[in-house]
């Protein structure tokens, strides 16, 4: 078994788990033990999406913080605030892409749910 050192790829691990789940609905092979999977790996999902939502809210005051110290106060900041700002700015970036994809594929989930409970 290959162990996973430095956690999981989530995008991988969501799209293993939504394509099982599609194509069982697909082939109308729905099972009670499916629905109860299918329902933990959305509270994992939502779970991984509420401590990036707060992660990412306390970057952004972080580089607010920063933008006000490099943009008002120049003298204090100097070239290191503004490579900080920078890589805060990027670093930002990424968690809102990530964030989205959460966002997005808990969303499909749901679909998808609704779909398994029909």
């Amino acid at each position: 078994m290959k162990r996973d050192t430095f956690g999981i790829n989530m995008k991988q691990y969501c799209c293993a788990h939504e394509k099982s789940v599609v194509a069982s609905v697909a082939e109308k092979s729905i099972t009670p033990e499916l629905i109860r999977l299918h329902r933990e790996k959305i509270a994992i999902l939502q779970h991984e999406r509420l401590v990036h939502l707060i992660v990412t809210v306390m970057v952004v005051l972080v580089e607010l913080f920063t933008v006000d110290l490099v943009l008002l106060h120049p003298e204090v900041a100097g070239i290191a605030g503004a490579v900080i700002m920078l890589g805060l700015a990027i670093l930002l970036g990424f968690y809102f892409w990530h964030y989205f994809f959460l966002e997005n594929t808990v969303q499909r989930w749901y679909k998808l749910l609704d779909e398994m409970n029909r």
